[in-house]
């Protein structure tokens, strides 16, 4: 069967409503004055990995469940522009959406509204099926439903990635996640000893590379049983947002390691698209190309 499908991204579609605050955590009072504003765009992890893969050449197509809704318009209407491929199953409890805090630091808390998901969700498997055969590798999103497509993604063959976020090292829903991918992301901000994490995450799953994502510190890769420390890039302009960094950083590393590069390199690649993405505004959904990574990598590698 013919490849039609570099990155086939499975879950995390939604909508983000924007709110700029004064600081965080938000000092109480009756009322605050919110500038530049409040802003409902689409936008959620498995939407900024696909925009992002997308920007960067790779042939993307998005699958998660969506509802018939103002949200769902607003997640069908991100992918029709961008002209990415979106395959939605009808949710009847409605889009995934979340508020999103952002102080002045760019430092991001996100609210999810756990209403619009249930433990009966599922991703049809003949869907998944279908897209995979076609596929040379799935990004898995931790949303409810898609631990149960990972069975479906190992029987068709495909590689596997997938990003654990702020995991805590300890909370079970993960596991299946980090144990059933090839390359897993996550941040270090939850963990006492990422590279306990790490090389527990590599011991007890089947990642050939794990990248714990440590923000102005840059990342920590652990590949081949070795853990080396890779430098962060500096930001092409000012930070304004965290929000979407980790995604652009998968995305960038995948990019990488489907041509073929070192895990290093993919690394690399990762931190200079995580700064590019903290230099864009969270109303806006914006990500790094193919000759600006480019570049940006050569910088890295040349200290300039």
């Amino acid at each position: 069967m013919t490849i039609e499908i570099d990155v086939l991204v499975l879950g995390g579609a939604g909508v983000d409503t924007i709110v700029h605050v004064p600081e965080l955590p938000v000092p109480y009072a009756d009322s605050h004055m919110i500038r530049p504003g409040i802003v409902t765009r689409a936008g959620q992890s498995g939407d900024f990995v696909a925009l992002a893969a997308h920007a960067l050449g790779l042939r993307t197509h998005h699958l998660d469940l969506l509802g018939d809704d103002p949200e769902g318009d607003l997640v069908r209407a991100l992918h029709r522009d961008r002209g990415i491929p979106l395959t939605a199953v009808p949710q009847p409890l409605g889009t995934k959406r979340a508020v999103n805090l952002v102080d002045p630091d760019g430092r991001r808390l996100s609210l999810y509204d756990a209403t619009r998901a249930a433990d009966t969700d599922r991703l049809p498997e003949a869907t998944v099926r279908d897209l995979a055969a076609v596929s040379r590798h799935a990004h898995v999103v931790i949303t409810q439903p898609c631990a149960h497509a990972l069975p479906v993604l190992r029987a068709a063959g495909v590689t596997i990635s997938t990003d654990l976020h702020d995991w805590d090292g300890v909370n079970p829903y993960h596991e299946p996640f980090a144990h059933q991918a090839d390359v897993v992301f996550l941040s270090s901000a939850a963990l006492a000893d990422p590279e306990a994490t790490m090389r527990r995450i590599a011991g007890r799953g089947r990642a050939r590379a794990v990248v714990a994502t440590a923000g102005a510190d840059g990342a920590y890769l652990l590949a081949d049983g070795e853990l080396t420390h890779v430098p962060a890039a500096t930001p092409p302009a000012p930070v304004v947002d965290s929000n979407g960094a980790g995604d652009a950083f998968a995305a960038a590393f995948l990019h990488a390691w489907l041509a073929g590069a070192p895990p290093r390199d993919c690394a690399l690649h990762g931190t200079v698209a995580g700064a590019y993405a903290c230099t864009v505004p969270s109303t806006r959904t914006d990500s790094i190309g193919r000759e600006e990574l480019a570049a940006g990598v050569a910088a890295l590698l040349t200290g300039g």
